[in-house]
């Protein structure tokens, strides 16, 4: 049986987390929970997750500041950011950092799995209503 990706997970709204682990748990192993950019550091190095889940905006280090040092670290690590923020600047940076995806919480029922599946194999994904942003402007 093929081995199921590790997951951390970086939310500072415990429902938003809750809501996340169980609609991650079928197809992957949640390895942890941090809440603050400083604890996705620490925990990516004890967890060695093969994809960090994170929200932006978190106390402390934001989760794409401390995503853009992670992927530095750990040259294999994955990235799936999932915010409220559609700002083109955001997207941008992100898009910017090698292995990431970046998914709109009101789309991560539809879009979380499609990026996770997107960012294992190597690829880009941004939620749908995103890239339909972007084509109006």
């Amino acid at each position: 049986m093929e081995r199921k990706p590790r997951l951390l997970l970086a939310e500072d709204s415990p429902v938003m987390a809750r809501q996340l682990r169980l609609l991650l748990a079928q197809d992957y192993v949640v390895v942890g929970l941090v809440t603050d950019g400083e604890s996705i550091l620490s925990a990516l190095e004890s967890l060695a997750p093969d994809v960090l889940v994170t929200d932006i905006s978190m106390p402390g280090i934001d989760g794409l500041a401390a995503a853009e040092q992670a992927l530095r670290t750990y040259p294999d690590l994955r990235v799936v950011f999932i915010t409220v923020h559609d700002e083109p600047s955001l997207v941008a940076r992100a898009r910017a950092l090698p292995r990431t995806a970046y998914v709109l919480k009101a789309d991560a029922g539809d879009a979380l799995p499609a990026a996770l599946d997107a960012v294992l194999a190597g690829r880009w994904y941004a939620s749908a209503s995103i890239t339909r942003e972007k084509v109006r402007k």
